[in-house]
């Protein structure tokens, strides 16, 4: 043996493991509660999964034709790191159409990849050490781990099914302190599915403005309300300048894998997202962006075609849920589902994991979307009706088990 080979070996002996290499913000995050039991659905044959929130329609064909043109074309090409202007100029008709908010294309919108790069962004912009971040749950995974990295301290506030999973002033009043500066408002909600009317949220209004709170708004499934049209907080007096709105195209549109959403706000705020998606990302996908400009001028009818789709299914899901005594309540936007399986005495987890051994359907544990989604479960309805006929027929058969059994 030489004498280098020697001492690289005696360096390597007195290397620390690279486990302790690593950032202890990264590695103490938990990883998200859903993907866990997709993994195993992946590999057990017949299991029926109702736990993927992504729409089971393929993207319009108008859309997807446009895509294909813009490759044909040669469109290869990086766009302008805030995103094409045609679309921030389809965008801005949007939302003032829907809205009646009116935004500048060239300076207060950003074309992100997904709705989930645009709330990362906003938290890193916005966020310094120990500022504070509040975080209603039961809702969507990301939020919470965004905070942390961000450097933010999540202030987590409980919503309760008594209240339909709404934010409530005393809530959001009595989880604010000195140092809370974001509030996160994630409605429609994934996991239950419940909205905010403006009645609801004009209540919020004077408590964000005496503790000077920021506004996250994640509007993803704002296409997809049943009973109320979706209000935007950003369209009450006052909330524009406060606010930074997040949509994208996954939900409304089916375009989950083109991974395209947007962020609209102030312009100060939007200015330092855009500096950190320069650096990390250089662009939203070019093709993905004209395809979106084609969905957003044309593809109204395919919306109101896949949002009456997913309320025939909702009534069907809530039917079923009623038949085998399953508490829910309704939800009136998103695609999914929140019944509580409290009575059975076993964690949400627990419920689930026999559910999939047992009966080969995977559904989501409500703690996935925080802890007090604990004697929850999400199920989503984005599935064809003989599947979720099919699955639902399993959960019933498990329910009439468990209590047969006393459970």
């Amino acid at each position: 043996m030489t004498e280098r080979t020697q001492k690289q070996e005696k360096a390597a002996d007195s290397r620390r493991p690279v486990e302790e290499q690593l950032s202890r913000k990264v590695t103490e995050l938990k990883p998200s509660g859903i993907r866990r039991f997709f993994d195993i659905v992946s590999e057990m044959k017949d299991a029926i999964s109702l736990g993927v929130g992504e729409p089971d329609f393929d993207t319009p064909w108008h859309i997807r034709d446009e895509g294909i043109y813009s490759l044909e074309r040669g469109r290869t090409f990086y766009t302008s790191n805030a995103g094409l202007k045609e679309l921030r100029e389809a965008i801005a008709d949007k939302i003032r159409r829907e809205q009646g908010i009116s935004y500048d294309p060239l300076s207060e919108i950003l074309i992100t990849v997904g709705g989930s790069e645009a709330i990362d962004l906003m938290l890193r912009a916005m966020i310094n050490p120990g500022d504070e971040v509040l975080i209603p749950q039961p809702s969507y995974v990301s939020y919470e781990p965004c905070a942390v990295l961000a450097d933010a301290k999540p202030a987590i506030i409980r919503l309760r099914n008594e209240d339909r999973f709404k934010l409530t002033p005393e809530a959001l009043e009595a989880a604010c302190t000195p140092r809370s500066k974001i509030l996160v408002l994630p409605y429609p909600n994934n996991p239950t599915g419940a909205i905010m009317t403006r009645e609801d949220l004009m209540k919020l209004v004077p408590v964000i403005e005496k503790h000077d709170l920021y506004i996250l708004s994640d509007e993803i499934y704002g296409a997809l309300t049943y009973a109320e049209k979706h209000v935007s907080i950003a369209s009450l007096p006052g909330m524009q300048e406060r606010t930074v709105l997040v949509d994208g195209f996954s939900k409304a549109y089916a375009m989950t894998g083109w991974r395209l959403g947007y962020a609209c706000g102030p312009r100060p705020i939007l200015r330092e997202m855009t500096k950190i998606h320069q650096y990390a990302i250089m662009c939203a996908p070019t093709t993905s962006q004209y395809a979106a400009v084609e969905a957003i001028r044309n593809g109204d009818a395919d919306v109101e075609r896949m949002r009456t789709s997913y309320n025939e299914r909702r009534r069907l899901v809530l039917h079923l849920l009623a038949e085998m005594g399953l508490p829910c309540f309704e939800p009136e936007g998103a695609f999914y589902v929140f019944p509580s399986v409290q009575e059975f005495g076993m964690t949400s987890d627990e419920f689930a994991t026999r559910l999939l051994q047992e009966k080969k359907v995977a559904i989501v544990p409500g703690t996935a979307f925080g802890d007090c989604g604990e004697g929850y479960l999400r199920i989503s309805y984005a599935y064809s009706i003989e599947s979720l006929k099919k699955a639902l027929g399993r959960l019933a058969e498990f329910v009439a088990e468990l209590r047969a059994a006393g459970q």
